[in-house]
């Protein structure tokens, strides 16, 4: 059980930013007893509001929850959107492609042929996340300082250099797969076994993630149906074949005093799990908490493996920053 433990959030918690506009102001006025008050025409977004009425017609809107408010100009009603609005639609087309808006959702949607059985494996996903690992992973947060933290993540990270040092060779990435190998000698020697990142740091040295789902999907296998598996979280068939491929490769399956390792994955679990801490507020305020999961971790993997087509992932410039960062949550060490 504790091993299945070990991957039961890393595709419960994948989740991409959103925005929100903010609707305009109404003017808010006070007229006199005889005054006509029309009711507000409606604005299609983005475009400006009417011009002004004539002083000898006034117009108004009034809300009945500010009487006292004093009036604004007509002008100050035109529909004005967000600054945020957008850099983030250019963050989403980035993610989801130009067309997104009108049919993104469907594409994720066909891909996912097994959605009641998903439904019911991501429900009990959640109550095991909700009443034992968030709490966990706060717990964590609270107790833990946060440099001890820092060299925690740094350490798991580095352990799992050799399984993306594997799967880059089998990408045909020569030069990304040998990048890895010395951010691991460096980090292993230099960083106190990984506790610290002076490749990163002093050497400049990138990270480069990769698993062998995403090998499979750079040797042909580019789309796959969407699979949540218990404990294990979001994945798709592919990755899920990819998983076992990982095993293999990874470090922590050669430990071979039970203790130590199970004890080694639970601390990485916790770890992960509080990485994504600052993502709970958007879960719990998603009207659909399953497609949101689903289409974040869809997108995600689909990006990455655009990213892996290239050996110099052209392209990339065109990305937010945050998506050209490493993976929120690795593989399995």
């Amino acid at each position: 059980m504790n091993r299945l433990l070990a991957g039961a959030t890393l595709g419960l918690l994948l989740a991409t930013a959103g925005c929100a506009t903010q609707p305009a102001p109404r003017a808010v006025a006070e007229l006199p007893a005889d005054a006509v008050v029309e009711a507000p025409v409606a604005q299609a977004p983005g475009t400006d509001a009417a011009p002004p009425a004539a002083p000898a017609e006034p117009t108004a809107v009034i809300d009945p929850a500010t009487p006292a408010a004093a009036a604004a100009p007509a002008a100050a009603t035109a529909a004005v959107a967000p600054p945020a609005a957008a850099a983030a639609d250019e963050d989403f087309a980035a993610i989801y492609g130009e067309d997104a808006g009108a049919n993104g959702g469907d594409s994720f949607a066909a891909l996912d042929p097994w959605e009641p059985m998903n439904r019911r494996v991501h429900a009990f996903n959640s109550a095991i996340d909700q009443g034992f690992m968030r709490p966990l992973a706060r717990g964590y947060v609270r107790v833990v300082p946060a440099p001890i933290r820092a060299g925690v993540s740094n350490f798991f990270d580095n352990l799992g250099a050799p399984l993306a040092f594997g799967n880059l060779l089998l990408q045909g990435r020569p030069r990304e797969s040998v990048e890895t190998l010395g951010r691991f000698l460096v980090n292993t020697v230099a960083g106190l076994g990984g506790l610290f990142d002076p490749a990163t740091k002093a050497l400049k040295m990138h990270r480069h993630g990769a698993d062998f789902g995403r090998t499979l999907a750079r040797w042909g296998w580019r789309e796959s149906r969407y699979l949540e598996l218990p404990f294990l979280g979001p994945r798709t068939l592919r990755d899920a074949v990819g998983a076992v491929g990982d095993t293999s490769m990874a470090p922590m399956t050669y430990v071979e005093h039970d203790r130590t390792r199970v004890s080694l994955e639970a601390l990485w679990l916790v770890d992960v799990r509080s990485a994504l801490l600052s993502l709970d507020e958007l879960r719990d305020a998603a009207p659909d908490e399953y497609v949101l999961t689903r289409d974040a971790w869809l997108a995600r993997r689909r990006y990455l493996v655009e990213a892996d087509r290239s050996a110099r992932d052209e392209g990339n410039e065109s990305l937010p920053a945050y998506l050209m960062e490493a993976e929120p949550a690795p593989p399995r060490p």
